[in-house]
């Protein structure tokens, strides 16, 4: 049975990919390359060290700078990306998230965020959607990111919950991966092909819970429906 939905934040919850891509264009802009808008999907989901990997790679820039200052352009990424994210409202919480997640709260279910960002506190106050939640785990409480399980292991103690009755929304291949590595099942969210997911949704307009246990092959009656 689904005791706890976990949700990554970015592309997931809220619009955020958007903001992250554009830090991410400007800091290669000033590094003297154009950083493409695909790049947006091998970015998705992943740690910003890892994410700051991949875009020197696309520039032919591996290898090229010292840990310190690796360090400083992760940085520098962040703070422009902070700046953007401080100017969110709760209209970029994404349709049909908000209505998902006070049904969950009715019928019991437990909300917890797992994100590998370390912002996501900030994106969530700024978004009006952190009173929806039991645990918010983002990438300031744990050592290795996705795809290892930690995140989302860390998230289902957080709840009280043992990692089988979870369910990880994910929009990245990382996030799908680590999820079946907790032992969780997953459902893909967004447009992206996500290999190992138990089931796949566009987004969460006119999505609900019955939906999700019909998905999972797990639909669950309440007291009125008996």
């Amino acid at each position: 049975m689904v005791g706890c939905c976990i949700f990554d934040l970015d592309g997931v919850l809220v619009d955020t990919a958007r903001l992250h891509l554009r830090a991410w264009q400007e800091l290669a802009r000033g590094l003297g390359f154009e950083l493409p808008d695909a790049a947006a999907d091998a970015l998705r989901g992943i740690g910003r060290r890892d994410s700051l990997d991949l875009v020197l790679a696309a520039g032919g820039l591996a290898g090229r700078y010292s840990e310190s200052e690796l360090e400083r352009l992760a940085e520098r990424k962040n703070t422009r990306y902070v700046a953007l994210a401080g100017a969110m409202t709760p209209a970029d919480v994404l349709p049909g998230v908000r209505s998902f997640l006070e049904e969950l709260r009715a019928r019991g279910i437990r909300r917890a965020v797992g994100s590998s960002s370390r912002n996501a506190a900030l994106v969530l106050d700024r978004c009006g959607l952190r009173p929806l939640f039991d645990a918010v785990v983002d990438g300031t409480m744990v050592r290795r990111a996705k795809p290892d399980p930690e995140l989302f292991l860390q998230a289902a103690s957080c709840c009280a919950v043992l990692p089988a009755s979870c369910v990880v929304f994910e929009d990245g291949a990382s996030g799908i991966e680590a999820a079946a590595r907790a032992g969780m099942r997953s459902v893909g969210v967004g447009p992206a092909a996500l290999p190992g997911a138990a089931m796949r949704i566009s987004g969460f307009a006119g999505f609900g819970l019955d939906r999700l246990l019909d998905g999972l092959g797990e639909r669950r009656t309440t007291p009125d429906e008996q």
